[in-house]
């Protein structure tokens, strides 16, 4: 029997190994090279979605999403759409039926129009924010989520750094295929103990010390 736990601990995490998406990474320039890649995510029924922007450090100012990452289970497309854009064929698979698994999807859906007009939202889309409180896990981030499930850390250390860089570094690549890649697992993994309902909730309780800090 599986012991899902509703929370967990900031101060847990950081202690748990860290984990990085253990399969192959392509990084697509070219719409030659989007086509293939879009091709081979078509024979596949889920896949792991995530996107990345260069930060701004200038109040009030934005950029465009310069990533799209699309993952299987063991292999990840990173889309350098600050130099591709959106090309139709990939906006159409991001229409089409194959289902998709994300986290804050709505930041990912406002972003990716900015480089389109289409509405994302339409497709076949799942957003883990709404898929996991089903099975009584109350965090919301991706970090958290993954901790609770695996008890693995995945570092966020490269979220800030420059997504519209010439070549995107060994660590950004990890980065960004490890959250598309964290997404599909998530989602297979959950699907796979409510199909057999092998598990239980275990509610961690927060309590109060005297001082009112949360121990």
């Amino acid at each position: 029997m599986i012991v899902l736990k509703n929370k967990i601990d900031k101060k847990k995490i950081a202690e748990l190994p860290k984990v990085t998406f253990p399969g192959r990474i392509f990084v697509i320039y070219s719409e030659a090279e989007a086509r293939k890649a879009v091709d081979y995510l078509n024979t596949h029924a889920v896949v792991g979605v995530d996107t990345e922007t260069r930060p701004s450090f200038r109040k009030g100012a934005t950029n465009k999403v310069a990533l799209l990452q699309v993952s299987t289970y063991d292999t990840c497309f990173l889309f350098r759409l600050n130099s591709l854009g959106l090309p139709d064929f990939l906006e159409d698979f991001l229409l089409n039926d194959v289902l998709k698994i994300g986290l804050s999807l709505r930041d990912d859906f406002a972003v990716l129009r900015r480089r389109n007009q289409k509405d994302l939202r339409v497709g076949n889309w799942i957003e883990l924010q709404d898929y996991v409180p089903r099975f009584g896990i109350e965090e919301m981030s991706l970090q958290k989520i993954y901790a609770l499930l695996f008890g693995e850390k995945i570092s966020k250390s490269q979220r800030l750094s420059n997504w519209e860089a010439e070549t995107l570094t060994e660590a950004q690549q990890l980065y960004a295929a490890t959250d598309a890649w964290a997404c599909v697992r998530i989602y297979e993994y959950l699907e796979g103990l409510r199909a057999s309902g092998d598990y239980v909730v275990e509610k961690v309780t927060e309590t109060v010390s005297a001082s009112g800090a949360e121990v």
